[in-house]
């Protein structure tokens, strides 16, 4: 059996169902081989990006490892953005990368970069086979790094010689990840720095939602009556009307949470990952951490661990809600929950000026759709103003891109999305930036039969960037462009396009899409100047 049939082998045995990638001449012999698979559908995509993207939000959502492909060269390099997003999301992603054969490996030669070294730095693990004897092995390690907390990318370069070699080798045996939690001592201590603490306050990331903790979570925070706030990423671990929700936090400006935690005696953080937002901009005061998550705590000045309870965060809450802890039952000062509700817009009221603005879409959206609706959110300010104000019903049910915030995500993430989550409703929101970057994906979904609404924000403008440039200098520049015509790009690709120039359009496109979901539909919408 020769090597590419031994690689499809171990992906079929590691319970993969898609590779999202291009084929090139280095990859012919994978993609001989992905052909005979029964099991395994190859998305031939339009860009290698976009294939990245597909493999890091399908990752995300099923939970299993997502699988990009690429030829060598710029193939490799288009993957690169996609792949580092995984990386900072903690989504868990495997890239298989064509690669010259090994003697064009020293001297200067064509399409060759050395793309193991490339991806170093955006990847848990990333290698060259050089025996091809050890594929089983390294494809088993690969799975496993991937989706060892914290998950992330790894990547697998593929000399096109070894691809034909004949061996005999098999799968290794798959078994479970390890978990660990803390000694019984550990968790007693952490009760006890609980115990003695007036105004502890509760920050939960998105750990959480990867390690199905969510229930245990929901116990912990109903048995201490507390306030918590949740990372972009986290949003839906609470329902908005419960009455320890506070909301988002971590925002560059504005983040209103932050006069709530700084009366706190006692931060408990829980399954919060760094990349969303460094702590020095939530803990000026260095108010003492108790650290509950998968990894050690990245300890300074403004993240004061006093006691880490490291494992599996499922089973540390199941322990810690096991002993008799005691209701503190603390507000913060004044009204800052309706405070944070005013300024982020929270409230589903309906509004009086019926201005066509991006918390009314999104009032609109929450309104209308199912509680499985999986949102996802491109990157730019429609981003900031989604991660304020929309209130997912479920946890892992808003996709953001925030450890890179990588424009371009939300057209494939949504391919990825609806594969994981055949029967859940899928609503891409991006703006005319983000949307022309992997626009040409379309295509790739609509090949696939699939059916997602597409929400594209025209303002002609990179409104983040013009927002930030007017504060700063007074004006704008460079920041500003010309879009075409969507209705008429959407319907070249074969799909059903509507445009919106009111919030009264928008809520009928919307309602009418919703009730006959089954194709892909673009929904323009002129924004307001």
């Amino acid at each position: 059996m020769k090597v590419s049939d031994i690689i499809i082998n171990c992906l079929e045995a590691e319970g993969v169902e898609y590779v999202f990638g291009i084929v090139g001449q280095e990859t012919l012999d994978l993609a001989d081989s992905l052909s005979k698979s029964n099991q395994i559908q190859f998305v031939n995509v339009r860009h290698e990006q976009g294939a990245a993207f597909m493999a890091d939000v399908y990752g995300r959502l099923s939970k299993k490892v997502g699988v990009c492909l690429s030829t060598l060269g710029p193939g490799a390099t288009n993957l690169l953005t996609g792949i580092a997003n995984a990386q900072l999301d903690h989504s868990p992603l495997l890239a298989l990368v064509g690669q010259a054969s090994v003697e064009r490996n020293h001297p200067e030669s064509h399409q060759y970069l050395d793309i193991a070294k490339i991806f170093e730095p955006a990847t848990k693990w990333s290698t060259q086979i050089m025996d091809s004897l050890n594929v089983p092995t390294i494809i088993r390690k690969a799975f496993r790094l991937s989706k060892m907390e914290k998950p992330g990318s790894v990547a697998i370069v593929l000399p096109e010689n070894f691809l034909t070699q004949k061996i005999a080798n098999r799968p290794l045996p798959i078994n479970p990840l390890p978990e660990t939690v803390p000694t019984t001592d550990i968790i007693k201590a952490a009760c006890t720095l609980i115990q003695n603490r007036r105004k502890p306050f509760i920050l939960v990331g998105n750990g959480v939602v990867r390690q199905d903790a969510v229930p245990e979570f929901h116990t912990f925070i109903n048995t201490l009556q507390v306030p918590v706030a949740h990372s972009f990423m986290a949003k839906g671990v609470l329902e908005k009307e419960h009455p320890s929700n506070y909301f988002t936090f971590g925002f560059n400006e504005n983040d209103k949470v932050l006069s709530g935690i700084q009366e706190a005696d006692l931060l408990i953080t829980i399954g919060f990952d760094f990349v969303e937002k460094l702590p020095k901009n939530w803990n000026e005061k260095k108010i003492p951490v108790l650290h509950i998550d998968t990894l050690p705590a990245e300890i300074n000045e403004y993240y004061p661990a006093e006691l880490e309870c490291i494992g599996n965060i499922k089973k540390i809450l199941q322990y810690l809600n096991q002993l008799e802890l005691s209701t503190k039952s603390w507000i913060p000062f004044g009204n800052l929950k309706e405070e944070i509700m005013t300024a982020y817009q929270i409230s589903d009221s309906q509004p009086k000026n019926k201005l066509l603005t991006i918390e009314h879409i999104l009032h609109c959206i929450e309104h209308l759709t199912a509680e499985n609706t999986i949102v996802i959110s491109d990157v730019g300010a429609h981003k900031v103003s989604i991660v304020r104000t929309y209130q997912p019903k479920k946890p892992n049910r808003l996709i953001i891109s925030n450890g890179l915030a990588s424009m371009g995500i939300a057209i494939p993430g949504s391919i990825g999305a609806k594969l994981a989550c055949p029967n859940d409703p899928v609503i891409c929101i991006t703006g005319d930036g983000g949307a022309l970057m992997n626009f040409a994906e379309i295509e790739t979904a609509k090949r696939l039969g699939l059916s997602f609404i597409i929400i594209v924000l025209n303002d002609s403008m990179l409104k983040l960037e013009v927002q930030q440039m007017v504060k700063l200098f007074g004006e704008s520049y460079g920041v500003t462009f010309q879009n075409p015509d969507f209705v008429q790009l959407a319907e070249s690709f074969g799909i059903k396009s509507l445009q919106a120039g009111s919030l009264d359009e928008f809520e009928t496109a919307l309602k009418e899409t919703l009730q006959t979901l089954d194709e892909i539909v673009l929904i323009e919408v002129v924004m307001q100047s």
